[in-house]
């Protein structure tokens, strides 16, 4: 029976939900105003569809001083073209690059925002936008790059006014006209000239696609920058093809098989400091979009400094000459970064001879060599091991068949690690790394900057041979200087920062970067690491190579001399100078205590002339001294008969390392061609060999 009690029971259960229902509904209703208000605000500062650009006005570049040192400007003399005469294939390869359902949808695509999301939550497929073909005109002629939501919603309203007052084709020519495509060229047929010397009715399909690809990152992306990553996009861009149905999969084979043939009347980077100039160009499109950058005033703002970049230009001096290539390049090449450990901030950049745009301070990935151990020796600090503690190095078979030696082939019997690291002896360094696991190395150098490391998979750096510096990919110049950088503040990581400020024509700050340093490396570890490495330029691979004050470092050499490395640091300052060959030949047996050591040497001292000197700072650890170490006669014998044996062993399977007192290794055995360490190590243990062919970031 329906009682009143158990009905005033009920109605008192059901007072607390009713007044929570009332508080949701509430909340739903000052949101939705909310809302309308927001997008009615949007809509009343929508700017009028049609021609409203304000002048172009050149930006301005400024010094680490805040003093004028290039103005950038695009070369635009956009020559509009009637879609008409744009060929069907750079029609559609837009269209499958950048929006699919282009014909279908209303200006907006709700289907192609869900399936963007879907992929790139789940990593299928090529990394997608939800804007669409429309939206993206809307943006690029009347909005910002701002990302916010008033600029979405704006975006997405001016899309809905430009498919209502022009048709398809009509958005695609003004689209296709508007854009930019990097090297400042503004529209498709300036791009077309720009790139291939060719009008847009000349393009082959492989062209039409590469074209179709640089919009999503036109520096990155442009061939004249980054060649390879340039090449993966065009391909990409002909999968989408096909996939849309737009040619055939023979169609689409035959055109990645395509030879491309590229302008030879683009700028190279005659002065040298160019490279940093592009580095920034593609930070400034990548925050505020390439009209902000050639056309609207902007004040930019970077850490570069001109006597530190000036030192380094003529530090470039030591840097030999000993062939020139078929793309005439002279090799070897170099790189060299100069980074503040305080706060990160990148003081000076050579990104090669200047005969190209390809920056291999950044976007080269090579082999490091011994420049590598250093991770592995801070790894022992952090687990229990000292400066001062005992490794054996003698003959040992760390896998099947593989049998690292060193460089001067000859055992050291019992040696200390500082021993072991200064005078980068391999066997102890494999050992060591064996003792306190890869997988802790490889997460320190990650934790450090290092993000090229391949830490899972068929290509894993999980491998011992990562102790000697061969790694599957390898590491590029900038992240080694920001690395070792660590090691100069004790443990502290300032992710690299060459842009500082950006700021538009009425003042407004559009971008600011702010230094966020984090410890990554416990203190004690890292002034123990140093401490070692530092008297690698006293009796060392770089003995003797001091600048005058605290100094600390690592040569590295890779075993055909492709790469050669000397990474160094003060306080204030670190510093990774790579030489090495860009078709992967032997460099004449080029030591990183050669070229690499030189430059570095000229470029610290005259950096650092107004810098007080200063030291590195003990957090408080002991040093210990190094120990008496007795060899066991049994041993002293066993060095002997190997010494007397050493001209009769097969070359070395060794991360190569030397001085100026150190005599090159000369085998007896027949002339073969060299393989790199990691080649041997891969097929000794059976797995897949990779080049050390320069491979650009991912």
């Amino acid at each position: 029976m329906y009682t009143p009690r158990r009905r005033a029971k009920k109605a008192k259960k059901a007072g607390p939900l009713r007044r929570i229902r009332l508080f949701i509904a509430l909340c739903l209703v000052v949101f939705a105003g909310l809302g309308f208000g927001y997008i009615f605000a949007a809509y009343q500062s929508l700017p009028a569809v049609g021609n409203n650009m304000r002048p172009a006005v050149s930006s301005q570049v400024f010094d680490s001083h805040g003093r004028l040192i290039t103005t950038l400007h695009s070369d635009q003399n956009r020559l509009p073209i009637d879609i008409n005469k744009v060929p069907q294939n750079l029609q559609n390869a837009f269209i499958a690059a950048e929006d699919n359902r282009f014909y279908e949808h209303i200006g907006i695509d709700p289907i192609g925002i869900f399936r963007a999301i879907f992929a790139n939550l789940t990593n299928r497929g090529i990394a997608q936008g939800g804007s669409t073909i429309t939206q993206q005109l809307a943006k690029n002629a009347f909005l910002s790059q701002e990302q916010t939501l008033k600029r979405k919603i704006q975006e997405a309203m001016l899309a809905l006014e430009i498919e209502h007052k022009y048709s398809k084709k009509e958005i695609l020519e003004m689209y296709m006209n508007q854009i930019y495509f990097g090297q400042g060229a503004y529209g498709i047929q300036t791009a077309a000239k720009t790139y291939f010397n060719k009008d847009v009715n000349e393009l082959t399909l492989t062209q039409c696609a590469m074209l179709a690809g640089l919009p999503k990152s036109p520096n990155y992306y442009s061939p004249f920058n980054n060649l390879n990553e340039a090449k993966k996009r065009k391909n990409v861009v002909l999968d989408q093809m096909v996939k849309y149905g737009f040619i055939s999969a023979a169609d689409g084979n035959a055109a990645k098989a395509e030879k491309l043939v590229f302008s030879t009347t683009h700028k190279t980077n005659s002065d040298p400091r160019s490279y940093f100039f592009d580095m920034i160009t593609q930070k400034v499109i990548e925050e505020v979009g390439a009209d902000a950058l050639y056309k609207g005033g902007l004040k930019i703002y970077t850490t570069l400094d001109p006597d530190m970049q000036k030192a380094a230009e003529n530090a470039m001096k030591h840097l030999p000459g000993y062939y020139t290539d078929g793309k005439k390049l002279t090799q070897p090449q170099m790189a060299l970064v100069a980074v503040d450990p305080h706060n990160g901030y990148v003081k000076a950049m050579i990104g090669g001879r200047g005969q190209d745009k390809f920056n291999r301070a950044t976007l080269a990935v090579r082999q490091p060599g011994s420049a590598f151990k250093p991770f592995v020796y801070l790894t022992a600090m952090q687990n229990g091991y000292s400066p001062a503690s005992v490794i054996e190095d003698k003959e040992e078979e760390f896998s099947p068949g593989w049998k690292p030696q060193n460089s001067d082939r000859a055992w050291h019997g019992k040696v200390s690690l500082r021993t072991a690291l200064v005078r980068s002896i391999n066997v102890p360094t494999v050992k060591l790394a064996q003792e306190v696991g890869v997988s802790k190395i490889i997460n320190n150098a990650e934790k450090m900057g290092i993000t090229t490391l391949v830490d899972s998979g068929a290509y894993s750096d999980a491998n011992l041979a990562m102790a000697l510096g061969g790694l599957s990919k390898g590491v590029n110049p900038l992240e080694m200087a920001a690395a070792y950088g660590v090691l100069a503040s004790n443990g502290m990581y300032c992710k690299p920062i060459a842009l500082l400020k950006i700021v538009d024509r009425e003042g407004k700050v559009l971008y600011e970067a702010k230094p966020e340093p984090k410890r990554v490396i416990d203190a004690e570890a890292a002034y123990l690491t140093t401490n070692m490495l530092q008297d690698v330029l006293i009796s060392g691979t770089a003995g003797g190579m001091g600048i005058g004050r605290p100094a600390a470092g690592k040569t590295g050499t890779t075993d055909t001399y492709i790469d050669a490395w000397f990474v160094g640091y003060t306080p204030d300052l670190s510093t990774a100078v790579w030489v090495g060959d860009d078709n992967n030949k032997s460099m004449n047996r080029m030591y990183g205590s050669g070229a690499p050591l030189s430059i570095w040497h000229d470029f610290m001292v005259n950096a650092l002339a107004s810098t007080p000197r200063t030291g590195f700072s003990n957090p408080g650890v002991a040093v210990p001294p190094e120990p008496e170490i007795k060899q066991d006669d049994k041993d002293k014998d066993k060095d002997k008969d190997k010494d007397k044996d050493k001209d009769k062993q097969a070359p070395a399977t060794v991360t190569t390392e030397g001085n100026a007192n150190q005599a090159p290794v000369v085998s007896n055995q027949p002339t073969k061609k060299k393989r790199s360490i990691k080649e041997r190590v891969n097929e000794i243990m059976g797995k897949p060999v990779v080049s050390n062919q320069p491979t650009p970031r991912n």
